[in-house]
């Protein structure tokens, strides 16, 4: 077992700055060896918090390649823009690098079977951060459904219901590096976000793991709501109030699986809403779990149960989620990004495969480009592949631990 693990972090945005800042560094078994960004001010601005937390000053560098030469390196951490992530992660698989990125789909199913090519050829794990694997309501979820306590289950659904255009999509326009959404949502029309809920679902539902997802039909709403803010906020003449916007307000995802369950996704996020959710969701013969009601319900409870969360905790939180409260909550998203970093820094520390591999990544990335073919053709269904060519039938035992995702595992 490595005592230190030194990882290269790529891509120094928003999202980088908070895992760095609220999670990697604080690991004292992680050291931040190298940073590689093209903004030199984003550079700076890790360099010096780093150096006043009392971390060693990372090597920096705006080549990407300079991280796969370094042999010190353990692990690299993709965190750039959508285009082009997935290129990066096979040539760092190829450096023979533990290799995460971070959540969002692909542009192309080749994207997809590219990092499953280059992982079966290499050996060289792959791991999303999907941090919502690591919510508290989803692990909840996870050890009912081990439990056997939704009986068969018949139904997820879940989504990314968030207000993007103040926060995101309309931010840092007048700058060098407008959020790398934007372009997305004026070329594309599709589920863009699917993974959010898509993972959590998929581990409850055991996909790639004794169950596959067979079709996907996605139906898409008008676009309305981004050309609207675009004039409210940046007014009529701005060029980003004349763009007719590709990408609808509401995009709709049905999904079917082998074991006869269907998933609901949505994507929502440029009309306004009042709070965000994930409207996680599993429907089950004997019970269900609904985000919205905050409620775990089961046969024979009142109808007008809502809100018991609290007490359903008492009795199912998982492990994970007992041991990581006892020792006090850590990291951002209400710890979701320090349990999901952890995860990946175990693995590459136990040199196992990680508890959300190449095949689930592949798998929930595909989601975009289908929903955009499933759109293209009125909402038709589209046949999903099968990234692990067959070994969803009988995988490899999954790797025990306490942030396993295959199975609940108690923490010792």
């Amino acid at each position: 077992m490595k005592e230190k693990v030194k990882i290269g972090c790529v891509g120094l945005g928003r999202r980088s700055t908070a895992l760095i800042e609220q999670c990697f560094s604080k690991m004292a078994d992680v050291e931040i060896a190298m940073i590689c960004e093209k903004n030199e001010e984003y550079i700076e601005k890790i360099k010096t918090y780093l150096k006043e937390n009392g971390n060693p000053e990372p090597i920096a560098t705006r080549e990407f390649d300079d991280l796969l030469e370094n042999p010190e390196l353990d692990a690299i951490v993709i965190m750039t823009g959508w285009q082009g992530r997935a290129e990066l992660a096979c040539k760092s698989m190829r450096a023979g690098k533990y290799t995460a990125i971070e959540v969002g789909g692909a542009f192309d199913l080749s994207e997809c079977f590219k990092l499953v090519d280059t992982y079966e050829e290499t050996g060289v794990p792959l791991m999303m951060l999907e941090n919502c694997c690591y919510g508290r309501e989803e692990m909840l979820a996870l050890n009912v459904a081990e439990q056997g306590g939704f009986g068969e289950i018949v139904h997820c659904a879940g989504g990314y219901h968030h207000y993007l255009p103040d926060v995101e999509l309309f931010v840092g326009l007048d700058g060098d590096y407008p959020h790398y959404r934007i372009k997305s949502y004026i070329e594309r029309n599709c589920e863009q976000y699917p993974t959010h809920e898509l993972g959590p679902i998929s581990k409850v539902l055991k996909l790639n793991r004794g169950n596959k997802m067979l079709t996907l039909s996605s139906f898409s709403s008008k676009a309305a709501g981004l050309k609207a803010r675009a004039k409210s906020l940046l007014g009529e003449d701005s060029p980003y109030a004349k763009i007719d916007y590709r990408q609808g307000d509401i995009v709709t995802t049905i999904i079917t699986c082998l074991g006869g369950e269907t998933i609901h996704l949505c994507l929502d996020t440029t009309t306004p809403r009042p709070y965000y959710s994930r409207n996680f969701t599993v429907r089950g013969s004997l019970g269900m779990y609904s985000e919205e009601r905050k409620t775990l319900f089961f046969e024979g409870m009142e109808e007008e149960i809502e809100n018991n969360i609290g007490e359903m905790y008492e009795k199912y939180d998982h492990p994970l989620w007992r041991e990581y409260l006892a020792e006090g909550e850590k990291g951002g998203h209400n710890g979701i990004d320090w349990l999901v970093c952890r995860a990946f820094i175990e693995s590459v520390k136990n040199e196992t495969e990680p508890p959300i591999d190449v095949y689930d990544a592949a798998l929930w990335m595909a989601a975009t480009p289908l929903s955009e073919m499933s759109i293209a053709r009125g909402g038709a269904p589209v046949d999903v592949p099968d990234f692990t060519r067959g070994k969803w039938i009988s995988r490899e035992p999954a790797v025990e631990g306490k942030y396993c995702l295959d199975k609940v595992c108690e923490v010792k």
